[in-house]
């Protein structure tokens, strides 16, 4: 016996299951981490429109993400639902920021490099570079042209026939020949300097924080920040202060109290404040104090002018 279609029964799928697979659908296309905040969906007839909310980590391509997880919540949705999905959203409601890895401990240095400081850094000298490059570029080409011209028949420029001329004419015993050779000469040393000495002489090394990391702390910046530290020690009212790579010279001028128990003080200061600076190298601290009047002028006594080197 056959049962008319009209009397088997019908099959309804409310809109909120529909919500339920379309936000799950959605979550099988998400990064590991990530999660559907909110979803919805409408069912009207044998088609349902789903919208769904995610969640998605930084940085990263919210466009194409976004068409992954469209598609898969079309595709799972109609599938599992028997219903067409002939339109589904979605919304980037939010980031998530990842917690950044560990950081793994240092690994030994290079031979020679025991104490993590790294090369120097070295000076890139543009400069110097973009000259020799301009000129040795201007030079080869107007040669190549004469040399291209004389090869097709033309006659050979006017500057080389100079230059030749009065190569011939001059020997090596004129003076104008020498002092070209010396100008050569120094060129050749200044510009062999420049390769090979790092240059950036008013940079410190500082102790690499990592392995493969390179740092540098102006001798300025050092110099302003010891003198801070110095014009904070009780008595000094006046400081000069010169930072080189092996040695920091100090020049207080106290105000008031006993000259040696200030400079002890500017001493001890001093001390921990180069070590703070985290330098490759710590350079040797040397400290003069003078007796200064209410005007600020200098009464011509001097004391502790030995030099104090920080451990």
């Amino acid at each position: 016996m056959t049962v008319p279609a009209a009397g088997r029964g019908t099959t309804t799928v409310a809109p909120r299951a529909v919500r339920r697979i379309a936000e799950r659908a959605a979550a099988e296309a998400l990064p590991d981490g990530e999660s559907v905040i909110r979803g919805s969906a409408a069912v009207r007839g044998a088609s349902a429109r789903i919208a769904v909310g995610v969640r998605l980590p930084y940085p990263v391509r919210a466009d194409e993400a976004a068409q992954r997880i469209r598609e898969r919540a079309e595709t799972r949705t109609a599938a599992l639902t028997g219903l067409s999905v002939p339109r589904a959203e979605v919304r980037v409601d939010a980031l998530s920021v990842a917690a950044p890895p560990p950081v793994p401990e240092a690994e030994p240095g290079p031979p020679g490099d025991k104490d993590g400081s790294g090369p120097r850094i070295r000076a890139q000298r543009r400069v110097p570079a973009a000259v020799l490059a301009v000129v040795g570029a201007a030079a080869c080409g107007l040669l190549l042209v004469d040399v291209i011209a004389v090869r097709f028949g033309g006659a050979p420029a006017g500057w080389r026939t100079t230059v030749v001329d009065w190569a011939a004419a001059h020997g090596p015993a004129d003076t104008a020949v020498r002092l070209a050779g010396v100008g050569a000469a120094l060129v050749g040393a200044w510009l062999l300097g420049c390769a090979l000495l790092p240059g950036l002489r008013r940079r410190l090394r500082m102790a690499a924080p990592a392995p493969e990391v390179r740092v540098a702390l102006d001798r300025t910046a050092a110099a302003r920040i010891l003198r801070e530290r110095a014009l904070g020690v009780p008595g000094v009212v006046r400081a000069r202060v010169s930072v080189r790579r092996r040695r920091a010279r100090v020049r207080a001028g106290v105000g008031y109290g006993r000259p040696e128990e200030v400079r002890a003080e500017v001493v001890r200061v001093l001390g921990a404040s180069l070590l703070e600076l985290g330098l490759h190298r710590t350079p040797a601290l040397r400290v003069r104090v003078r007796r200064v009047d209410r005007d600020g002028a200098e009464d011509g006594t001097q004391d502790g002018t030995r030099n104090s080197g920080a451990a």
